[in-house]
């Protein structure tokens, strides 16, 4: 069995499951999820954890447990507390505005860059310098706070001469050398 899996599924008290033959649904303060669970995999809810079980002695049955496991586990911590991720924009004249569900970004280009937020997803800008932006992304699906953030570091990736560009918070940018002349 999978190390993974082997962990049942605390749910808390504000986030209500709803377990059918093949897909389960969780309901939370923050929004509702819903995944079809695999044909290899077992789960069964019982007073306040979630089990999830192989159903044969496979490697994908067992492999497939501890990952419908951890999807699970996202989807309870999601609905309930919600994820984030952290993004900078780094470079002189670097900007963004939110308005409402839809953040325009301005990179350095000759037009700004609208992106509209898919629902569920809310962008906060919380602190803005002359050369940096500080921006989250909130959300309670994980994959789609992934995808949006990365979506958003596509459009103007860091370059490895000045640093310049939208970046994770957290992500460390290897810096070359410029040309020398000689």
């Amino acid at each position: 069995m999978s190390r993974v899996a082997k962990e049942p599924v605390m749910i808390p008290g504000s986030v209500k499951v709803d377990l059918s033959a093949r897909e389960i649904s969780v309901k939370g303060p923050k929004g509702e999820l819903q995944m079809e669970i695999h044909p290899l995999v077992k789960v069964a809810a019982d007073n306040g954890s979630i089990a999830v079980t192989a159903l044969n002695t496979s490697a994908k049955s067992r492999a497939m447990s501890g990952t419908m496991r951890a999807l699970i586990n996202n989807m309870v911590i999601g609905v309930n507390d919600g994820f984030q991720k952290n993004l900078m924009l780094v470079g002189t004249g670097y900007r963004a505005q939110v308005d409402q569900s839809k953040i325009t970004l301005h990179l350095g280009y000759s037009h700004p860059i609208d992106y509209e937020a898919p629902s569920g997803v809310t962008f906060e800008i919380k602190s803005e310098t002359s050369a940096q932006v500080e921006l989250t992304v909130h959300g309670y699906d994980k994959q789609v706070v992934g995808q949006v953030a990365a979506d958003l570091r596509r459009m103007r990736p860091p370059e490895p001469y000045k640093g310049k560009g939208v970046r994770y918070s957290d992500e460390w940018i290897r810096r070359k050398q410029a040309k020398s002349v000689g």
